[in-house]
């Protein structure tokens, strides 16, 4: 009985010191306090009280940006909210160069879509997505590449108005229907107008006068009317009057 309480302590010992990584997992080893080494993955051993690991995650992360109040360059409020992909590419820097690298991520974050975005007009703002959303993970980058943390997405997720600038957006958008519309009747007035001087042109001269003269009453004998009109130039009943006369 007595050896069974060392034989015991002895295995808990072993039990605590055999740490197990996932493929996706790395283990941060200090040693009395101070960095060792990196390990992993697989199946490595930490000796109690002298060693202790700390476990990161090597996995892409999605992380929702909360929803931010931005005045744009044009003094418009909007809220607008984003999301962010990242990973840890260096988990010695991720331990040690910063205290919590996801919360010193969201925060990074969070001012850089406030201070990108304030830069913006609304109008780029709704137009040009995706080379904001390409100028933000550039710059969230940046601040996070000294921790070991890499920024690959940032995405603009939703952009609410204030509901008297969607009005005002709406009524702008009827106002372009309604140019389009106007400039597109003008056009084909135009072409019309064209068309018309061609043929009366064309008219102008005395057959093919005759042979719309002809069509005419092709068209007016297909109605089976009771009355056909016969159009007769007038040089022709000039010519009869002046053979009249003594």
């Amino acid at each position: 009985m007595a050896y069974l309480i060392p034989v015991v302590i002895i295995l808990a010992l072993i039990y605590n010191s055999i740490k197990v990584l996932m493929e996706y997992e790395r283990g941060v080893i200090f040693f009395l306090g101070k960095f060792q080494q990196v390990k992993g993955p697989g199946v490595i051993i930490v000796i109690p009280v002298l060693q202790r690991m700390m476990r990161v995650n090597l996995q892409t992360i999605t992380m929702d940006v909360p929803t931010q109040d931005v005045i744009t360059r044009d003094n418009v409020s909007v809220k607008v909210n984003a999301v962010i992909f990242f990973r840890v590419v260096d988990p010695q820097r991720a331990m040690l160069a910063v205290q919590d690298y996801l919360y010193s991520t969201s925060q990074i974050a969070q001012t850089t879509l406030r201070s990108v975005l304030g830069q913006s007009q609304l109008d780029e703002l709704l137009s040009k997505r995706e080379e904001i959303n390409v100028e933000l993970q550039r710059i969230i980058d940046q601040q996070t590449e000294p921790w070991g943390v890499k920024v690959s997405v940032v995405e603009v997720k939703n952009v609410d108005l204030p509901q008297e600038m969607l009005r005002a957006i709406a009524k702008q958008a009827e106002a372009e229907r309604e140019r389009r519309a106007k400039v597109i009747h003008a056009q084909g007035e135009f072409e019309a107008s064209q068309k018309l001087s061609e043929a009366a042109a064309i008219l102008s001269n005395p057959t093919a006068l005759q042979l719309r003269y002809l069509q005419t009453l092709v068209e007016v004998g297909a109605e089976k009317n009771s009355t056909i009109i016969f159009p007769v130039p007038i040089d022709i009943i000039s010519a009869l009057l002046q053979a009249k006369k003594p």
